[in-house]
């Protein structure tokens, strides 16, 4: 089984666990999440879908979003355009955003795994968890900006 099948399966059980019924359209939203990679908005998976499910709606993609984040699936994510982006959790990971065209990039860098433990311990706090942006230009865009100058 591949590594993306097995994500789909472990999201398909969890949902299961938790009483969650799994009906095609909510099957083909998940798997949108996991396959795509590109922290999507709801709209944007709506799209995706609409040839396949015509009588779905946005507000379907918005509600299976929402049972998604209930149960740790899902993270909303809020940047500076203002729309909710998604990421499938497979793992503590940080996101690198370009300032042009608003794209979004996983990264993973051990070295930040300790940074909840040293707040802990620095403020008295009990973390709940954490999340980092770095921002910046992608290849895509420093192209384009390099073409427009030239």
């Amino acid at each position: 089984m591949a590594v993306t099948e097995a994500h789909i399966q472990d999201a398909i059980n969890r949902l299961k666990d938790t009483g969650v019924r799994i009906t095609p359209q909510r099957h083909a939203i998940l798997e949108y999440l996991i396959v795509s990679m590109t922290h999507p908005t709801a709209d944007e998976i709506y799209k995706s879908l609409e040839h396949k499910f015509p009588n779905m709606s946005v507000a379907t993609v918005y509600n299976n979003l929402r049972v998604f984040k209930k149960t740790g699936l899902v993270k909303e994510l809020t940047y500076g355009d203002s729309s909710s982006r998604f990421d499938f959790v497979s793992s503590e990971h940080y996101h690198m955003i370009c300032n042009s065209c608003g794209k979004i990039v996983d990264f993973h860098y051990p070295g930040l795994d300790e940074v909840e433990s040293l707040a802990e311990q620095v403020t008295g706090f009990q973390v709940d968890g954490h999340r980092m942006e770095v921002y910046g230009t992608c290849p895509e865009c420093q192209k384009q900006n390099k073409q427009l100058k030239s």
